[in-house]
């Protein structure tokens, strides 16, 4: 029905024309701008999965744009709300007027030819932001353009992605979302936008335009100048579930229309929901419904949002087709076989809550994936636990152990350190413990398993060596980063040393906490970040296509070495101690074994990373040759080639620091690039 902003009926048109299971119709003079929702009636039996009410306004699951927001009451619940909280009576109050209505938009846009940038997945940086949150408390974006799509495609903040040398970034969700009844009470929101409810929508809040269809061209703006600056635009997609909870949640769209196809409901209850997600509810992606919204929903966003990518949200859930786990589900076969999707990077979050959900390494053939493990290993060893560097080796070289046997390489391993959910970086280093009482659960949410630690002092400080510290342990993890082999992913303010004064699940946090913070920005821990990117781009042994083979293959050297201190090659007792806190990776420039596009042999030069996680400073014995360093993180502000190393001449490493060298000039001819132990 068309109605009005207050919900009011102007025009019903009954849909009375029904092909392969959906009921269809023709609205004269519906053009853009037209504010409409459905009504549907059926049987109202919840204890057998059937909630349909006639008297719930719906918005359309295919609406490009929705306008206005739930206003919490009786009225937006299907059953009879009351204190007792049971559904067993289908209610009578209409809900028009206190739900969200859906808009009818023109599509045309003019792209003005801006072509889509084509970046490898080797070459790609990942910038994981939120649009709200990168620009509201930036001067150089107009204010009544901060915390929309249009403060993200502003010049300020386009120029500011391009100083640090992304090549993409990753809004956390942005299609329509709700705030739930909860979070509305405690004078909270839902701040990370993960209970979707239009899967075609932009989320009209970010619009400097308005919810009544200008979102949709802001978006489209907000790309284009992305677009035209080479920076690519990945979504982060919430398909496992929707804002409408549990059975005792609110009737806004897909309850009303079709529970039982559009959920998985539990197979010894059908009036509860089979909940992996811990939300409530879990979509139903083995349903031919549901799978095609959620198809329709991905090709809508490349064919016309241009978006060049998706990071999907639990995405174990979709490989779900029959409740458990199977990487040969019907999404994965659809997705693979679609034309439009084959184009565009694919990332999972490769777990869910559910029994068997965590799927780190399972995902198939054209799937990247958040690697959790590079995340876990990586903060254990800067913080000093006793873990060894068998599995660091594993992570720093693309994590092979994950990705070799099923045919992927290096770049189906994202590596990040921290992300939205989580500690930011600069918190990794300066609480044990999370601190978030502000959410209103008494400290409960949020995950307890930080592999943090606090350089000695919890939360702030004015200790200089404690300070000095932290920075440095910054410096570790982002080094690490992006000297890895695979894809990284930088968290936004990471960067700026952001903080979130300890809370590890802002998610209902929509103010300065969670905001970047721009004018106490760390200008030096910026320009060490951007000098890192820098170094990745300049470096194709750093980001190869295929996995190091550790062998002999050519010039009598391995691809990759392993050292210890003494400059002679790890033995297996050496892989085996969990006590040994120091590795050195040498990468031989002549032997990268990737080719080019025009199929031309790369190559580069031969480059040494040592990494050192204690806490006492040491003396390093390099291989034959003279070495330039070229970053250390113990002294960040050292120009490359300040210092050089000749052999035998020994290297001193600081504390807690990593360093990386450049092979400038190899050893004599004739020398056997070993190193004898002293």
């Amino acid at each position: 029905m068309v109605v009005d902003p207050d919900g009011s009926t102007r025009e019903s048109c009954e849909l009375t024309d029904r092909t392969d299971l959906t009921w269809h119709g023709y609205l004269p003079g519906a053009g853009p701008g037209t504010l409409y929702g459905y009504r549907i009636d059926g049987p109202y039996e919840p204890a057998a999965g059937r909630r349909f009410n006639p008297r719930k306004l719906l918005m359309d699951p295919y609406a490009r744009a929705l306008t206005g927001k739930v206003a919490w009451g009786p009225e937006v619940y299907g059953y009879e709300w009351n204190r007792r909280m049971t559904d067993d009576v289908r209610s009578e109050l209409d809900s028009a007027g206190h739900v969200p209505l859906s808009v009818v938009v023109d599509n045309r846009f003019d792209w003005r030819g801006t072509p889509r940038p084509r970046i490898s997945w080797a070459d790609t940086v990942v910038y994981e932001t939120h649009v709200r949150g990168f620009t509201m408390r930036n001067p150089n974006v107009p204010a009544q353009l901060r915390g929309t799509y249009a403060g993200l495609g502003h010049p300020a903040a386009i120029g500011y992605l391009k100083a640090l040398g992304v090549t993409a970034v990753e809004l956390m969700p942005v299609h329509a979302f709700i705030d739930s009844a909860r979070l509305r009470q405690l004078g909270l929101s839902n701040y990370w936008g993960y209970d979707t409810v239009g899967y075609f929508a932009p989320e009209g809040r970010y619009a400097s335009a308005g919810d009544h269809g200008g979102q949709v061209v802001e978006f489209k703006k907000m790309v284009r100048s992305l677009h035209a600056a080479g920076i690519e635009v990945f979504l982060d997609v919430v398909y496992n579930h929707t804002g409408e909870a549990n059975h005792l949640g609110p009737t806004l769209s897909f309850r009303g229309i079709d529970n039982e196809a559009y959920y998985y409901l539990d197979p010894h209850d059908r009036r509860h929901y089979w909940d992996v997600t811990g939300t409530g509810n879990t979509l139903n992606a083995g349903a031919p419904q549901t799978l095609r919204l959620i198809m329709d929903s991905l090709r809508y966003w490349v064919t016309e949002m241009h978006v060049d990518g998706f990071r999907f949200d639990l995405a174990s859930v979709l490989a779900r087709q029959f409740y458990e786990v199977n990487k040969l589900a019907a999404f994965f076969d659809i997705i693979h076989q679609d034309p439009v999707l084959a184009e565009v990077k694919l990332i999972a979050e490769p777990w869910d809550i559910g029994p068997g959900g965590y799927q780190v390494g399972n995902f198939p053939v054209g799937w990247a994936e958040w690697n959790g493990k590079y995340r876990d290993t990586v903060r254990d060893y800067w913080r000093g636990a006793p873990i060894g560097v068998a599995d660091l080796a594993y992570r720093l070289t693309g994590s092979s152990d994950l990705y070799v046997d099923d045919g992927r390489g290096p770049s189906a391993s994202m590596n990040f350190v921290t992300a939205h959910d989580g500690f930011t970086l600069r918190d990794l280093v300066s609480y044990t413990s999370k601190r978030n009482q502000a959410n209103g659960e008494d400290n409960r949410d949020g995950t307890d398993d930080n592999r943090s630690w606090n350089c000695g002092v919890e939360g702030g400080t004015d200790d200089p060596a404690v300070k000095e510290l932290r920075r440095r342990q910054q410096r570790n993890f982002l080094a690490t980063l992006l000297i890895s082999q695979g894809s990284p992913m930088i968290l936004a303010g990471d960067e700026l040393g952001r903080t979130q004064q300890g809370n590890n699940n802002a998610y209902c946090q929509d103010r300065e906490i969670s905001w970047i913070d721009w004018e106490h920005a760390d200008s030096e821990l910026f320009r060490f970040t951007h000098r890192l990117i820098e170094l990745r781009a300049a470096h194709p042994v750093l980001r190869r296509q295929y996995f190091f083979t550790g062998r002999v293959v050519g010039g009598g050297l391995k691809d990759v070495r392993w050292l210890r201190r003494n400059g002679l090659e790890m033995t297996d007792e050496d892989w085996g101690s969990h006590e040994r806190q120091s590795l050195a990776m040498v990468l031989d420039g002549d032997l990268i074994a990737d080719r080019t596009a025009t199929g031309e042999r790369m190559v580069d030069d031969t480059l040494a990373v040592l990494l050192h996680s204690s806490g006492d400073a040491c003396e390093w014995d390099l291989p034959p040759g003279t070495w330039a360093v070229i970053l250390d993180t113990a002294q960040p502000g050292e120009q490359p080639g300040t210092r050089v190393v000749r052999t035998p001449d020994r290297l001193r490493v600081e504390g807690r620091s990593l360093v990386v060298l450049r092979l400038s000039e190899p050893p004599a001819a004739g020398g056997d690039g070993a190193t004898s132990a002293r």
